[in-house]
């Protein structure tokens, strides 16, 4: 409709003022919510052709296209806007010709599909997930399914961080600690486990760093030289030699901890095409490193450390193998990016990664590019804000994490608490109960995370999430609800929806207020898949069920004598249904057919 609108703009312009118009200067966009109309012409750039007013320069084209475009059927001129009013019978016409959601997204297909892999997740092996991770991977998985739905051939990826002196310390922990616990002995997931002994290590640490300090040696000095900090060491020095009781004790917890990881996901509903292992690319990365030393982009350290000079790139100097050969994080990555450019040919690797390691992909970015791997031009950080609780900030070290499955556990309760206290429930078995139950819950989890603007920091609620009323998962999938419930009433009665009798009806504001929000479907979704953004669709679902709310208040759908009429908001109904499970599959958000 833009389209044609600027169409007759250009020639109502060259029919009043004699002058062909650039295209650029015809500027239409939707009607702003306080002002009646559906589509607004700035009438500035044309006063110059005009030589007139803007409201009189307003008057004239709206005259002439209400004359000349009978789908125009009203305007008003507010200052230098022109507001121009679509007919009903467009609205429908339109309406009739999209016919379902299915079509909308047709429509959101790029002309040139690329292929792009999407890192999520990235979890160490030294602790569970938590509320952070499920932020990274809500992100992640809602991203993957946008992209596909415009076409794109997208991979999942994962790179777990499996190595390192992080992993040491749980290992070092159990290993003087653990008396041969496992999560079998013990009763707990094997990642909750692991993460228990990660932090048995910081506190026996910190007692062995407090005694130094307080001898009057300072704090960095005292981490380095505390006996636990140094078996660390000694322990990742033989991990990479290959030291047969350390690598098998290793391999033993990392496998309790992929278990664990494995139930938390399944729980999430996100999942993997392909998951990289920081064990196994870090010894490309160093393969890497020294091939760029030998061809003297590198430089060695008096320490036999390997650097890289960025200072030409407007960075620093980057540490890439420590004076005793082993690997950092930078290591891995450029190994990863490497070993996936390889294998996909992508075109775009978009990592899912928090803000706080902005300078860090900066730099990989630009040692790649440094090394002649000129595609590391497809490299794109998604830096996510972080998610904190309304107590602050939460701290790994100190065992003050929220963890995911606790968390996932305690929004089953809360949807199972209020739907019970709702008294909507009383004729489901028990089984039916419970899955509703689990598809509120992370109904209510999945959206308020995915809401916010993935750039911003936030403060997760977990009681704000639940509510049934407002911007919230669980208002939306009980409009959906409420949707499947008049259809199986409608079943029941015998009414059946029939297209063919809605043709050449003229819709009434309220009507085409919901097929406005239709049109909007295709470029809330391009919009999110070029910008990352699955709050676009999140805050576009909460629209569309907030207005037909509205509707279906203020209008009988199987109550209306008119079999057109009723024709119609059945029709407008099941569209409203389609779109608002579209959307929030895109979000990764179930949708249960009754509450």
């Amino acid at each position: 409709m833009e389209v044609i609108l600027r169409e007759n703009i250009r020639e109502a312009v060259k029919i009043l003022y004699n002058s062909d118009v650039p295209e650029e200067l015809i500027q239409v966009q939707e009607t702003r919510k306080d002002f009646k109309g559906d589509f607004t012409l700035v009438v500035f750039p044309l006063l110059r052709f005009s030589k007139n007013t803007p409201e009189s320069t307003g008057e004239k084209i709206g005259e002439y296209i209400i004359k000349n475009f009978p789908v125009v059927s009203a305007f008003n001129v507010i200052k230098g806007f022109l507001n121009l009013e679509i007919s009903g019978r467009w609205w429908i016409e339109y309406f009739v010709k999209t016919a379902s959601a299915d079509n909308l997204v047709e429509s959101c297909r790029v002309a040139v599909p690329g292929t792009i892999l999407v890192e999520y997740s990235s979890p160490n092996t030294n602790k569970p997930l938590h509320l952070g991770h499920i932020r990274n991977n809500l992100l992640g998985f809602s991203i993957y399914r946008i992209l596909s739905s415009c076409g794109h051939n997208v991979i999942k990826t994962n790179i777990v961080n499996d190595r390192g002196i992080h992993i040491c310390k749980s290992m070092l922990a159990w290993q003087k600690f653990g008396n041969g616990e496992t999560p079998e002995s013990s009763g707990m997931k094997g990642d909750h486990l692991v993460g228990k002994y990660y932090v048995i290590f910081e506190k026996e640490c910190k007692i062995q760093i407090e005694s130094f300090v307080n001898s009057g040696m300072d704090e960095n000095a005292a981490r380095n030289a505390a006996p636990m900090m140094k078996e660390a060491r000694e322990m990742l020095l033989k991990w990479e030699a290959g030291d047969k009781e350390v690598v098998d004790l290793w391999k033993m917890m990392n496998s309790w901890v992929y278990a664990g990881f494995d139930e938390t996901y399944h729980k999430l509903g996100v999942d993997f095409d392909k998951i990289y292992y920081e064990s196994e690319t870090y010894k490309h990365g160093k393969k890497i490193v020294l091939d760029a030393l030998s061809k003297k982009i590198l430089y060695k350290n008096e320490d036999s450390s390997i650097w890289a000079d960025l200072t030409e790139e407007g960075l620093d100097q980057k540490l890439l193998l420590r004076s005793d050969g082993t690997a950092v994080y930078m290591t891995q990555d450029l190994g990863t990016a490497v070993d996936r450019y390889n294998e996909y040919k992508f075109d775009k690797n978009i990592y899912v990664v928090g803000n706080e390691q902005n300078y860090h992909f900066h730099v990989l970015k630009a040692l790649l590019k440094k090394m002649g791997f000129n595609w590391s031009d497809g490299l794109y950080h998604f830096s996510y804000g972080m998610v904190e609780l309304p107590e602050g900030k939460m701290k790994s070290r100190e065992g003050t994490v929220v963890d995911a499955d606790d968390l996932i556990s305690e929004m089953i309760d809360t949807a199972r608490d209020v739907s019970l206290e709702l008294g909507k429930l009383s004729d489901f078995t028990p089984a039916e109960k419970d899955e509703i139950f689990r598809k509120i819950g992370l109904g209510a989890l999945k959206y308020f995370i995915l809401k916010v603007d993935p750039k911003k920091n936030m403060t997760f609620n977990p009681v704000e999430s639940i509510d049934f009323n407002g911007n919230t998962g669980p208002f939306i999938q009980y409009t959906y609800a409420r949707i499947k419930s008049v259809f199986r009433k409608a079943e029941q009665s015998g009414i059946n929806e029939n297209l063919s009798l809605i043709t050449n009806m003229n819709a009434g504001e309220k009507e085409i207020g919901l097929i406005r929000i239709f049109r909007k479907f295709p470029e809330t979704v391009i919009a999110a898949a070029e910008g990352y953004s699955p709050a676009l669709i999140a805050n576009y679902c909460y629209e569309l069920a907030r207005e037909y709310n509205q509707f279906y208040h203020d209008f009988s759908i199987l109550g209306e004598s008119d079999e057109r009429v009723r024709n119609l908001r059945l029709a407008l109904s099941r569209m409203t249904g389609e779109i608002l499970f579209k959307g929030m599959w895109m979000l990764g958000i179930e949708m249960p057919e009754r509450m």
